[in-house]
């Protein structure tokens, strides 16, 4: 697995306890099974984050180009240098989840969202979503039209009970049917690096779960 040096890397933890603390750090160099990452910092609080040897992470990485990878790491040790550097320990290649897409990878999921348009509120839910937009089921023909903006409130419920709310302001791209049921697409106008990041962290979780539910097929 070719890492580009200098790449931003986002460390979610994977205990419950500190599920939602999203890290973000660079990729300093990589040697056989470790990577070395700079001190990361939390992308809620601006600030320096100390890791503890042993504990455990989930890594996305985006790797210079528009793949997207996925893999679950832990803290191996740290180097006082000239700049300092925590080690990661580097799975094998097959435990990376990759997604090459265009854009940011679409999930279909139901979530719930609120759209709030002309001082009124809509509740509906998502036919799939992605961190550059979103396509929800409208329970009924809603006064927006293509080209409108509207406010979108997401509702993110992670496996371990974390929850998280996205808000942002959303340009309503098609309005269509699908078997008799009215759907509309959305882009993000928004959202900033922290918002990206959980719900691509929501899509990753929810991709891996629909693997894990074929394979126990």
């Amino acid at each position: 697995m070719e890492f580009k040096i200098g790449a931003f890397l986002t460390l979610e933890p994977i205990f419950p306890e500190k599920a939602g603390d999203l890290l973000k750090c660079k990729i300093v160099d990589k040697k056989e099974d470790v990577i070395y990452i700079t001190y990361p910092v939390n992308m809620s609080t601006n600030k320096t984050v100390y890791l503890l040897d042993g504990s455990r992470y989930r890594g996305i990485l985006q790797n210079g180009d528009r793949s997207i990878f996925a893999f679950q790491t832990e803290v191996i040790g740290r180097i006082m240098d000239r700049i300092p550097m925590i080690k990661l320990s580097c799975p094998p290649e097959d435990e990376f989840l990759k997604i090459e897409r265009r854009e940011f990878v679409r999930v279909k999921t139901p979530v719930d969202v609120a759209v709030e348009y002309g001082n009124q509120f809509y509740q509906c839910v998502a036919n799939d979503i992605s961190a550059g937009g979103v396509a929800l089921k409208l329970p009924e023909a809603l006064p927006f039209a293509e080209g409108n903006i509207v406010k979108l409130t997401i509702v993110l419920p992670f496996k371990n009970g974390d929850i998280q709310y996205i808000q942002t302001n959303a340009r309503v791209i098609r309005i269509f049917y699908k078997d008799e049921q009215p759907l509309a697409s959305f882009q993000y106008l928004d959202t900033d690096e922290v918002d990206q990041q959980q719900i691509l962290r929501f899509c990753f979780e929810r991709q891996v779960m629909m693997k894990e539910m074929l394979y126990l097929r």
